[in-house]
């Protein structure tokens, strides 16, 4: 099955993939290394998903914001792979940021929104490392950004 076959077979309505607003690329190949930069927790409907873990949302809701980055970054991923996710060969690591309060600790939990969401899209391909990090801001106030390294064929 193709990667593209089973995003249909999920329903999954992937996202524009979004320009960079700054001064940095949203991806990079290097090699066979696709490095893609932060996404951060955007709607269905293109309105960040604001507020502090822990505070104004709960894990659930980081989780499915987490989620959102997932869609954001297989998004780049077919930009960068000129629409063809099939050229990829593994995800490798993602690195989720939780924007949170000092004693909110399921950190891990959240970013499972995004470690699942891929791993469903890409199967043993999608088995990754990871690292779930508290931070006490996120750019524009959102309350979760991943950024991911896929490796090509």
């Amino acid at each position: 099955m193709t990667i593209e076959n089973k995003i249909k077979e999920l329903n999954i309505i992937l996202p524009k993939a979004a320009d960079p607003v700054g001064s940095y690329l949203a991806t990079k190949i290097s090699g066979k290394l696709l490095f893609i930069s932060g996404q951060i927790s955007i709607n269905d409907k293109g309105e960040l998903i604001k507020g502090k873990l822990g505070k104004e949302l709960n894990t659930e809701a980081g989780y499915n914001a987490a989620k959102r980055c997932g869609l954001s970054i297989i998004a780049q991923a077919k930009k960068a792979c000129s629409d063809d996710l099939n050229k990829i060969k593994s995800c490798i690591k993602l690195t989720g940021f939780v924007n949170s309060t000092d004693n909110f600790i399921e950190q891990p939990k959240v970013i499972n929104g995004a470690s699942d969401l891929i791993t469903s899209v890409f199967g043993d391909l999608g088995m990754h490392t990871r690292a779930a990090v508290s931070t006490n801001s996120l750019p524009l106030g959102v309350a979760v950004e991943v950024d991911a390294i896929f490796e090509l064929n």
